[in-house]
């Protein structure tokens, strides 16, 4: 995944899709705030039964995607959330020391057998493979030897942890002690991500027992690898549809295509002034990453799922929002940019449309069937189920 990234983004194909950005003040606060918790959050403390390791991103200081599970699971979990990118939650335990010091010395590179050249030859562009392999496979070794006597010490039974791919060690480590590992759902998923998609599903090391889905269109969207199975949970978070403003688009931005998808937005509302254009930011952006241009108004407070539940169009490329939105009642434009192929099976299902001229948008459909995407929570029951198994 981290090779992809930087191909994407020397490519020229995509920006940065999560930019983190710190200051040397805010890297002094971080070492400060790891120094502490070593004492004050470690997580090597108590007994649990279960492990659970959320999502970064919080908005409005709620984690939405183990929200629901941590209630159901109360005192037996332990909260494992990172404060290296995010808040983390409270009462939560982390071992950011250890994951940041992991990672601090290494060789500067090593030989990548030949895999830079055959990529540059292939792509035509240069992404430093072998600087990348010194540093990321010595930090998963460390920390994957840590979480294994994390996991002993407390003998846990489950891990239930969000964003899989970028847990490997934890997934690594739960898999050499024969312990269950479940994915809860955090995004959209296709056949292009690289995090899930193995085409044929061959054998793939350190990857879940299995993924719990939204709805059931994720079940089989991608090949998932062999032994990851799929069950639908639902999803307990999509806020209730308000009344709809009738004259209301938003344009969900991400990091990797937002300067592209302001023009769109732009020329939608020259298009149709009457239109109240919105462009709303993604949690990793800032608004002066752009210019906004007369005939758009940009939106960063609040929640993005509440403003989606009052509009009545959305335009995007390949967000998770998109999904949202159309289980929130939005007509969906999908903007002709790179990335677009995430939503071919809505568009070819006649849920969304693909949008290449502006005047397109206001004949955006309806999803008729959004329950296929998110359906209502049966979480609680799964979890009750897996543990009688």
């Amino acid at each position: 995944m981290r090779i992809f990234h930087e191909l994407s983004r020397r490519s020229g194909i995509h920006g940065a899709p999560h930019p983190v950005r710190r200051t040397p003040y805010d890297k002094a606060r971080l070492v400060a705030k790891h120094v502490t918790g070593l004492v004050t959050r470690t997580p090597f403390l108590g007994s649990y039964d279960a492990l659970v390791v959320p999502h970064p991103r919080k908005p409005g200081g709620v984690e939405i995607y183990t929200d629901e599970l941590r209630r159901v699971l109360g005192t037996e979990a332990l909260i494992l959330d990172s404060g290296i990118n995010g808040t983390p939650l409270p009462g939560s335990r982390n071992l950011d020391f250890f994951t940041s010091a992991a990672g601090a010395v290494h060789k500067r590179t090593v030989d990548d057998r030949g895999i830079g050249a055959a990529l540059r030859e292939l792509t035509g562009v240069s992404v430093p493979v072998g600087a990348l392999l010194a540093r990321e496979v010595p930090k998963h070794l460390r920390l994957r030897a840590l979480y294994r006597r994390l996991l002993r010490k407390h003998r846990i039974t489950t891990v239930y942890v969000v964003v899989a791919y970028f847990h490997q060690h934890i997934v690594g480590a739960a898999r050499d002690l024969g312990i269950r590992v479940v994915e809860l759902q955090h995004g959209a998923i296709s056949r292009f991500h690289l995090g899930y998609s193995y085409p044929g599903r061959p054998n793939v090391a350190d990857q879940p027992d299995a993924l719990w889905c939204f709805g059931p269109y994720w079940t089989d969207v991608a090949d998932l690898p062999a032994g990851t199975s799929t069950s639908v949970v639902g999803a307990s978070y999509l806020p209730t549809v308000a009344q709809k403003d009738p004259r209301l688009a938003v344009f969900l931005s991400q990091g990797t295509i937002g300067t592209e998808l302001l023009h769109v937005a732009e020329a939608v509302g020259k298009e149709d002034p009457s239109l109240d254009v919105v462009f709303r930011l993604h949690p990793s952006e800032r608004a002066s990453d752009y210019t906004i241009p007369a005939g758009v108004r940009l939106s960063t407070e609040g929640s993005t799922l509440d403003l989606l539940a009052s509009a009545t169009y959305q335009v995007g490329v390949s967000t998770t929002a998109l999904f949202e939105g159309m289980a929130l009642g939005c007509r969906t434009a999908v903007a002709n940019l790179p990335g677009h192929e995430y939503l071919e099976r809505p568009i070819s299902s006649g849920h969304a449309i693909l949008m290449t001229e502006p005047n397109q948008l206001t004949s955006a459909p309806l999803c008729e069937a959004p329950e296929t995407y998110y359906a209502p929570s049966t979480l609680p029951l799964r979890l009750a189920a897996d543990q009688a198994e």
